[in-house]
């Protein structure tokens, strides 16, 4: 991407609005993650040396149902599973056609997170991005490079990020900072949480809350039969869920990290781009685990070709040192036009 509209997304992304150029078919909202230098935690993890945007949400249905539209008429990396159309706690996304001329149609809520998806199809879906957002096939420049150089891998571990690449999967430390960290702690020092819903206790089971700061989905049963915490978050209930079993991104609207993210505890594990033996990293547990899974303290992995439907991701956004450079006068820009149209 030129300059100038990296610029343009960073200016927009100050002001609240999107990290991504006014031109891309989707928008994904960001935070903007600072305290540059940050220490790690005591687990090892956290500290990052540049500022960096990360997703605000995980990916959603929808955005994932573009990015099918967008490169899998003819699905040559099976980027779409027919679980995400047939599981019912997580339905999902629909096709219908045939290879050549396939059409997917976002079903039952386009705003909850994605799910089926291994680490090969988010780091197609960011390579996508990388590239601008193209129709075509998936091959070079649309899906197979940009950010990683997968060209036809449908397995292994190791592709790490180019260097000039501004759209990635966090790496754990990046995932790990925005989840977690908090510059306002030890008196301005900085210091963690252990959840990431800026809180040292465990979270609240709940479908859904505008009003409980610290709550997510996943599984908790404390006994007590108030409306909460007995079970799974979506149905108050032991048994799982016979239908939905996610909450619509951002539907905790208190439960937020120091930085503004939403759902790194619960909903669904997310994908990182952490190599741990022959697997990849995930974070942040899912609607069907504990609270265990959602702590600072856990970290996990999966084969990077797992599909399942308590996975997900979200996505970074590191734009060239140059661009930071220039945002102080894209700022000075944006405020000069409003004033001119007062």
């Amino acid at each position: 991407m030129k300059l100038s509209l990296k610029l343009l997304a960073l200016t927009l992304a100050i002001c609240g609005l999107s990290a991504q150029p006014a031109s891309a078919g989707i928008t994904i909202d960001t935070v903007l993650v600072e305290n540059i230098g940050n220490a790690n935690d005591g687990t090892g993890y956290g500290g990052v040396s540049y500022a960096y945007h990360i997703g605000k949400y995980e990916v959603t249905i929808n955005q994932y149902t573009a990015f099918l539209n967008a490169v899998a008429k003819t699905d040559t990396y099976n980027l779409y599973n027919t679980s995400m159309g047939s599981d019912l706690n997580i339905a999902g996304i629909t096709r219908s056609g045939v290879s050549g001329s396939y059409v997917y149609t976002a079903v039952n809520g386009g705003d909850r997170p994605i799910t089926y998806v291994g680490w090969f199809d988010a780091a197609r879906f960011v390579n996508w991005l990388q590239n601008g957002q193209p129709n075509g096939l998936q091959v070079a420049g649309v899906t197979e490079t940009g950010t990683y150089a997968l060209n036809g891998a449908v397995s292994g571990v190791g592709f790490t990020r180019d260097i000039n690449a501004d759209f990635s999967l966090p790496s754990e430390n990046e995932w790990y900072k925005a989840a977690y960290y908090d510059q306002s702690l030890s008196g301005g020092g900085g210091g963690y949480w252990l959840y990431p819903t800026a809180n040292n206790s465990v979270p609240n089971s709940r479908n859904g809350s505008a009003s409980d700061p610290n709550s997510a989905n996943f599984f908790r049963d404390d006994g007590i039969a108030n409306g909460f915490n007995g079970g799974y978050a979506v149905n108050n209930s032991l048994a799982p869920p016979a239908g939905n079993a996610l909450t619509t991104v951002g539907a905790f609207s208190l439960a937020d990290s120091f930085y503004g993210t939403f759902d790194q505890g619960g909903n669904v594990w997310e994908w990182n781009e952490a190599v741990i033996g022959a697997s990849l990293g995930i974070r942040g547990g899912s609607w069907s685990g504990n609270e265990t899974a959602l702590r600072s303290s856990t970290r996990s992995s999966f084969s990077p070709a797992n599909q399942s439907a308590i996975v997900g991701f979200r996505i970074s956004y590191v734009p060239e040192p140059g661009a930071f450079a220039l945002m102080a006068v894209g700022l000075a820009l944006l405020a000069w036009a409003r004033k001119r149209t007062l």
